[in-house]
C-alpha cells in the first residue's frame, strides 16, 4: 500500500466513524475537562503563551469543547477544523459564536504562516505512524516562525483496532505512541520542544488508555524571534 493509498483509507474510516458517532460523542465528553485539572492547565499555559491575540486553529476539533475552552480563556480568534462533517455540525450547533470548518490535517487549506497557535488535542491518535511527518509538516507550514504548537496524545507502544466506540459500530485505529518518537518527529518537521507533560491516565481512562502525553513546541526558523 502506497503512502497516498494508506492515507486516504484511513482519512475515509476516520471521517465515517465520527460522522457516525458525532452527536453521542460530544454529549458523553462535554464536561469531560471539569475533571482534568492537569488538561485545563496546559491548555492555560497555551493559551497565555501564544496570547489573546493570537490567530489560532484547534485541528481536529471534534464537537468544539476545547475549541470553547480555548476561547474561554481568551483566544478570541480561534477557529475550528475537523475531518468530520458530522461533528462540525455538531460544533457549530453547540458553538455558534466560534468558527469551524470541515479539512484535514495532511492538507490543511490555510496559507504558509498564518497561524500563531495550533492546537492538536488527541487527534492525531488516529493518525498511522508513518504518516505523521506529513501531519507535523504540514502543522509547521501553517504556523509563523515563533508560533506554538499544542499536541496531546496517547504515550506508550500500542495499536489497537476499535470496532465499537460510543454505543456505534466504527472503523477505527488508535496509537499509543513512545513520547521520544514522537519527540524526534516534532524536532525531523522543524519544531523546538519548549514543554513535556507525561501525566498518569485518569480515573476514567484507566480501562486501556494509559499514560498520557502532552507537548508544547515551537516553530524554529531562522526567522523566528530570539526573544
Amino acid at each position: 500500500m502506497t503512502e497516498q493509498t494508506s492515507a486516504r483509507t484511513y482519512l475515509e474510516s476516520t471521517r465515517t466513524s465520527y460522522d457516525t458517532v458525532a452527536a453521542d460523542y460530544a454529549e458523553l465528553l462535554a464536561d469531560e475537562l471539569a475533571a482534568k485539572p492537569l488538561d485545563r492547565a496546559i491548555l492555560g499555559a497555551f493559551a497565555e503563551v501564544v496570547g489573546p491575540k493570537a490567530r489560532a486553529a484547534e485541528l481536529g476539533c471534534g464537537p468544539g469543547r476545547v475549541t470553547a475552552h480555548l476561547r474561554g480563556l481568551g483566544l478570541e480568534g480561534i477557529f475550528g477544523i475537523d475531518l468530520s462533517p458530522g461533528m462540525v455540525e455538531v460544533a457549530r450547533q453547540r458553538h455558534p459564536d466560534i468558527r469551524f470548518e470541515v479539512g484535514s490535517m495532511t492538507e490543511l487549506d490555510l496559507p504558509d504562516a498564518s497561524l500563531d497557535g495550533a492546537v492538536a488535542w488527541y487527534s492525531t491518535v488516529h493518525t498511522p505512524p508513518e504518516l505523521l511527518p506529513t501531519v507535523f509538516a504540514e502543522i509547521h507550514r501553517v504556523l509563523a516562525p515563533g508560533g506554538r504548537l499544542l499536541l496531546a496524545f496517547k504515550a506508550g507502544d500500542l495499536h489497537r483496532k476499535l470496532s465499537q466506540g460510543y454505543g456505534h459500530d466504527v472503523d477505527l485505529d488508535v496509537y499509543w505512541l513512545p513520547p521520544d518518537q514522537v519527540a524526534a518527529l516534532l524536532t525531523d518537521a522543524g519544531f523546538t520542544l519548549d514543554a513535556r507533560l507525561v501525566r498518569a491516565p485518569h480515573e476514567s481512562e484507566r480501562a486501556f488508555q494509559g499514560e498520557q502525553a502532552f507537548f508544547v513546541a515551537t516553530h524554529s526558523s531562522p526567522e523566528a524571534p530570539t526573544t
